[in-house]
Protein backbone atom coordinates (compact mmCIF):
# COMPACT_ATOMS: atom_id res chain seq x y z
CA UNK A 1 0.00 0.00 0.00
CA UNK A 2 2.96 2.18 1.06
CA UNK A 3 4.67 1.77 -2.02
CA UNK A 4 1.70 2.52 -4.49
CA UNK A 5 0.80 5.59 -2.55
CA UNK A 6 4.47 6.59 -2.97
CA UNK A 7 4.34 5.65 -6.53
CA UNK A 8 0.95 7.64 -7.53
CA UNK A 9 2.50 10.66 -6.09
CA UNK A 10 5.31 10.71 -7.65
CA UNK A 11 3.48 9.65 -11.16
CA UNK A 12 1.14 13.07 -10.03
CA UNK A 13 3.71 15.11 -9.48
CA UNK A 14 5.58 14.10 -12.62
CA UNK A 15 2.53 14.51 -14.74
CA UNK A 16 1.59 18.37 -12.85
CA UNK A 17 5.10 19.44 -13.77
CA UNK A 18 5.34 18.07 -17.27
CA UNK A 19 1.50 20.22 -17.80
CA UNK A 20 3.50 23.19 -16.76
CA UNK A 21 6.80 22.59 -18.87
CA UNK A 22 4.48 22.25 -21.85
CA UNK A 23 2.14 25.64 -20.96
CA UNK A 24 5.97 27.28 -20.24
CA UNK A 25 7.07 26.47 -23.51
CA UNK A 26 3.64 27.55 -25.27
CA UNK A 27 3.75 31.15 -23.88
CA UNK A 28 7.76 31.15 -24.78
CA UNK A 29 6.59 29.88 -28.08
CA UNK A 30 3.49 32.41 -28.60
CA UNK A 31 5.19 35.37 -27.42
CA UNK A 32 8.33 34.96 -30.10
CA UNK A 33 5.78 34.01 -33.19
CA UNK A 34 4.01 37.28 -32.23
CA UNK A 35 6.80 39.53 -32.23
CA UNK A 36 8.27 37.92 -35.44
CA UNK A 37 5.57 38.49 -37.35
CA UNK A 38 5.00 41.74 -36.23
CA UNK A 39 1.70 41.18 -34.40
CA UNK A 40 3.01 42.61 -31.00
CA UNK A 41 5.32 45.62 -31.45
CA UNK A 42 5.88 46.13 -27.53
CA UNK A 43 9.04 44.39 -26.22
CA UNK A 44 7.71 44.76 -22.80
CA UNK A 45 5.06 42.80 -23.55
CA UNK A 46 6.63 39.87 -25.04
CA UNK A 47 9.38 40.22 -22.83
CA UNK A 48 7.26 39.56 -20.09
CA UNK A 49 5.29 36.79 -21.41
CA UNK A 50 8.79 35.04 -22.53
CA UNK A 51 9.93 35.96 -18.80
CA UNK A 52 6.95 34.30 -17.28
CA UNK A 53 7.47 31.34 -19.65
CA UNK A 54 11.03 31.31 -18.68
CA UNK A 55 10.13 31.02 -14.63
CA UNK A 56 7.60 28.55 -15.06
CA UNK A 57 9.87 26.39 -17.09
CA UNK A 58 12.46 26.43 -14.46
CA UNK A 59 10.32 26.23 -11.43
CA UNK A 60 8.66 23.12 -12.86
CA UNK A 61 11.69 21.80 -14.22
CA UNK A 62 13.06 21.90 -10.70
CA UNK A 63 9.95 20.29 -9.55
CA UNK A 64 9.89 17.66 -11.87
CA UNK A 65 13.68 16.54 -10.94
CA UNK A 66 12.83 16.42 -7.08
CA UNK A 67 10.00 14.38 -7.71
CA UNK A 68 11.63 11.59 -9.78
CA UNK A 69 14.77 12.13 -7.42
CA UNK A 70 12.57 12.34 -4.12
CA UNK A 71 15.21 15.63 -3.57
CA UNK A 72 13.96 16.81 -0.50
CA UNK A 73 15.75 20.49 -0.95
CA UNK A 74 14.55 20.63 -4.31
CA UNK A 75 10.93 19.80 -3.18
CA UNK A 76 10.70 21.82 -0.61
CA UNK A 77 11.74 25.15 -2.01
CA UNK A 78 9.13 24.09 -5.40
CA UNK A 79 6.58 23.87 -2.46
CA UNK A 80 7.42 27.34 -1.40
CA UNK A 81 7.71 29.15 -5.25
CA UNK A 82 4.56 27.30 -5.81
CA UNK A 83 2.24 28.47 -3.16
CA UNK A 84 3.56 31.90 -3.55
CA UNK A 85 2.81 31.93 -7.73
CA UNK A 86 -0.80 30.35 -6.12
CA UNK A 87 -1.53 33.26 -4.26
CA UNK A 88 -0.53 35.83 -6.69
CA UNK A 89 -2.46 34.01 -9.31
CA UNK A 90 -5.38 33.44 -7.12
CA UNK A 91 -5.36 37.26 -6.62
CA UNK A 92 -4.87 38.56 -10.24
CA UNK A 93 -7.80 35.53 -10.96
CA UNK A 94 -10.15 37.22 -8.60
CA UNK A 95 -9.40 40.71 -9.84
CA UNK A 96 -9.96 40.09 -13.39
CA UNK A 97 -13.32 38.56 -12.33
CA UNK A 98 -14.62 41.08 -10.21
CA UNK A 99 -13.56 44.45 -12.34
CA UNK A 100 -16.55 46.56 -13.03
CA UNK A 101 -16.71 48.26 -16.10
CA UNK A 102 -15.42 51.80 -14.91
CA UNK A 103 -12.11 50.47 -13.10
CA UNK A 104 -11.76 48.53 -16.89
CA UNK A 105 -11.99 51.84 -18.27
CA UNK A 106 -9.38 53.46 -16.03
CA UNK A 107 -6.94 50.73 -16.45
CA UNK A 108 -7.07 50.72 -20.17
CA UNK A 109 -6.41 54.29 -20.43
CA UNK A 110 -3.53 54.02 -18.20
CA UNK A 111 -1.95 51.54 -20.07
CA UNK A 112 -2.88 53.38 -23.35
CA UNK A 113 -1.09 56.24 -22.00
CA UNK A 114 1.99 54.42 -20.84
CA UNK A 115 2.30 52.91 -24.12
CA UNK A 116 3.22 53.62 -27.61
CA UNK A 117 3.92 50.66 -28.79
CA UNK A 118 0.63 49.33 -27.61
CA UNK A 119 -1.27 52.37 -29.00
CA UNK A 120 -0.17 50.96 -32.28
CA UNK A 121 -0.82 47.67 -32.00
CA UNK A 122 -4.00 48.02 -31.15
CA UNK A 123 -4.94 50.99 -33.91
CA UNK A 124 -3.81 48.71 -36.74
CA UNK A 125 -5.69 45.86 -35.61
CA UNK A 126 -9.03 47.51 -34.25
CA UNK A 127 -9.04 49.65 -37.40
CA UNK A 128 -9.25 52.51 -34.86
CA UNK A 129 -7.28 56.02 -34.05
CA UNK A 130 -6.57 57.74 -30.36
CA UNK A 131 -8.56 56.38 -27.32
CA UNK A 132 -11.38 58.54 -26.24
CA UNK A 133 -11.07 60.86 -29.53
CA UNK A 134 -9.71 61.04 -32.48
CA UNK A 135 -6.80 63.20 -33.17
CA UNK A 136 -5.88 64.27 -36.60
CA UNK A 137 -2.85 66.12 -36.00
CA UNK A 138 -1.16 62.62 -35.23
CA UNK A 139 -0.21 59.41 -37.14
CA UNK A 140 -2.03 56.52 -36.84
CA UNK A 141 -1.23 52.97 -38.69
CA UNK A 142 -5.40 52.24 -38.99
CA UNK A 143 -6.00 51.66 -42.30
CA UNK A 144 -8.96 53.87 -42.05
CA UNK A 145 -6.69 56.92 -41.00
CA UNK A 146 -6.27 58.14 -44.92
CA UNK A 147 -9.74 58.69 -45.53
CA UNK A 148 -10.41 60.31 -42.07
CA UNK A 149 -13.59 57.71 -41.25
CA UNK A 150 -11.81 56.08 -38.28
CA UNK A 151 -13.04 55.99 -34.60
CA UNK A 152 -11.75 55.75 -31.42
CA UNK A 153 -10.06 52.94 -29.72
CA UNK A 154 -12.18 53.35 -26.51
CA UNK A 155 -15.65 51.95 -27.32
CA UNK A 156 -13.96 48.91 -29.75
CA UNK A 157 -11.44 47.79 -26.52
CA UNK A 158 -14.61 47.73 -24.51
CA UNK A 159 -16.29 45.58 -26.25
CA UNK A 160 -14.18 42.70 -26.44
CA UNK A 161 -12.32 43.64 -22.89
CA UNK A 162 -14.72 42.33 -19.97
CA UNK A 163 -14.72 38.79 -22.22
CA UNK A 164 -11.65 38.92 -22.38
CA UNK A 165 -10.56 39.49 -18.45
CA UNK A 166 -13.34 37.02 -18.00
CA UNK A 167 -11.37 34.94 -20.23
CA UNK A 168 -8.03 35.25 -18.43
CA UNK A 169 -9.65 35.54 -15.23
CA UNK A 170 -11.10 31.47 -15.64
CA UNK A 171 -7.54 30.13 -16.73
CA UNK A 172 -6.08 31.75 -13.62
CA UNK A 173 -8.05 30.62 -11.49
CA UNK A 174 -7.85 26.57 -13.02
CA UNK A 175 -4.55 27.26 -13.11
CA UNK A 176 -4.34 28.43 -9.86
CA UNK A 177 -6.13 25.49 -8.77
CA UNK A 178 -3.59 22.94 -9.89
CA UNK A 179 -0.61 24.65 -8.03
CA UNK A 180 -2.39 24.63 -4.70
CA UNK A 181 -3.04 20.95 -5.40
CA UNK A 182 0.44 20.78 -6.84
CA UNK A 183 1.49 21.92 -3.23
CA UNK A 184 -0.68 19.06 -1.37
CA UNK A 185 0.84 16.46 -3.46
CA UNK A 186 4.50 17.79 -3.01
CA UNK A 187 3.86 18.09 0.75
CA UNK A 188 2.48 14.47 0.80
CA UNK A 189 5.12 13.21 -1.78
CA UNK A 190 7.82 14.94 0.19
CA UNK A 191 6.69 13.01 3.76
CA UNK A 192 6.78 9.37 2.40
CA UNK A 193 9.45 7.07 2.75
CA UNK A 194 10.63 5.61 -0.53
CA UNK A 195 10.03 1.99 -0.76
CA UNK A 196 13.36 1.72 -2.50
CA UNK A 197 15.45 3.01 0.50
CA UNK A 198 16.70 1.33 3.45
CA UNK A 199 13.07 0.79 5.25
CA UNK A 200 14.56 1.64 8.49
CA UNK A 201 15.57 5.12 7.09
CA UNK A 202 13.07 8.13 7.54
CA UNK A 203 12.95 10.86 5.18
Amino acid sequence: MGCASFTCSRHSLCALNILYIMVSLLMIGIAAWGKWFGLVSSFQVVGGVIGVGVFLFFVALAGLVGAMKHHQVLLFFYMIILFLVFIVQFSVSSACLSINKDQQGHLLEVGWNNSNNTQRDVEKSLNCCGFKQVDTSRTCEAACFPNHSCSPCADKIQEHVGEILHFVGEICLFFSLTEILGVWLTYRYRNQKDPRANPSAFL
